[in-house]
């Protein structure tokens, strides 16, 4: 049995700030040994889809906004800095950088969360193109899908960390 504190050190942050979701995985008792990237998601993935949908929401709000303030003032996780400027989000022109700012502040205003997508193996184009083509869905569409994303981002974080199955 893994030990609760090097648990939840290890994965309590592969849901943005929202360490609760590993809480919650241990309490249930659904991590099998041995860890595997997948055997962590699946349950990791449980505990989220059992959260309240206000919960769900909070999880969403903790992550960046894609080439926001956090991300010029050097203050995202390690993972989200990694991510970001794996997909070039850290050397966007000025023109670019001001199409994030709009469309991060539109997205916000529309759904109250931040725009997620997981970024790896994506191009800043790519990231654009589903950017401008999200703004346009409806609330239920977009939390359904931004849930989604999370779940994504939160596989390839432990797939970075831990063998697949």
């Amino acid at each position: 049995m893994i030990d609760r504190a090097d648990f939840l050190a290890r994965f309590g942050g592969v849901f943005e700030h929202s360490p609760f979701i590993a809480e919650r995985t241990l309490d249930a008792g659904s991590i099998a040994q041995p860890l595997t990237a997948e055997g962590v998601h699946a349950a990791l993935t449980d505990a989220f889809r059992e959260a309240s949908a206000a919960e769900q929401l909070d999880v969403l709000k903790a992550h960046p906004d894609l080439a926001g303030k956090l991300a010029i003032a050097g203050g995202l996780t390690e993972d989200s800095r990694k991510e970001q400027a794996g997909a070039g989000l850290d050397r966007l022109s000025p023109d670019e950088h001001a199409r994030f700012t709009a469309l991060n502040a539109a997205y916000v205003e529309k759904f109250g969360f931040p725009f997620i997508i997981a970024v790896k193996g994506l191009t800043k184009d790519d990231i654009l193109a589903a950017f401008e083509a999200r703004v346009g869905n409806t609330a239920d569409e977009e939390f359904e899908t931004a849930k989604t994303q999370v779940e994504r981002i939160a596989l390839l974080r432990l797939k970075a960390a831990l063998p697949g199955d």
